[in-house]
């Protein structure tokens, strides 16, 4: 079992900052890769930014230069510093990761979790 709860969201006006963070717990052996997601009103759920254990990156063009992910090993926790934030921004804002988990002697995975979402608002 594992759990991914995000945080950080609210309300900012446009041109601020936010800092979200994803913190994974469970029976966790390792986690190759960690990212988040967006899914504004109406809208697919689209990537906003991974990166992989190598530390290897991946952002949407729409986010690139102003969003930047970063990642804690050691506290299996991600984080996403949003910059120059613009009303189109606003969305519900999900965390993932594709985990191995281990049960006694038994490895599953890797499998990919998410988190339960959090609201980014983007209004003067």
């Amino acid at each position: 079992q594992v759990q991914l709860v995000e945080s950080g969201g609210g309300l900012v006006q446009p041109g601020g900052s936010l800092r979200l963070s994803c913190a994974a717990s469970g029976n966790i052996v390792s986690i190759t890769s960690m990212g988040w997601y967006r899914q504004a009103p109406g809208k697919e759920r689209e990537l906003v930014a991974t990166r992989i254990s190598g530390g290897t990156t991946n952002y949407a063009d729409s986010v690139k230069g102003r969003f930047t992910i970063t990642r804690d090993n050691a506290k299996n926790t991600v984080y996403l510093q949003m910059n120059s934030l613009k009303p189109e921004d606003t969305a519900v804002y999900y965390c993932n990761a594709d985990v191995t988990t281990r049960l006694d002697s038994t490895y599953f995975g890797p499998f990919r979790s998410w988190g339960p979402g959090t609201q980014v608002t983007v209004s003067s």
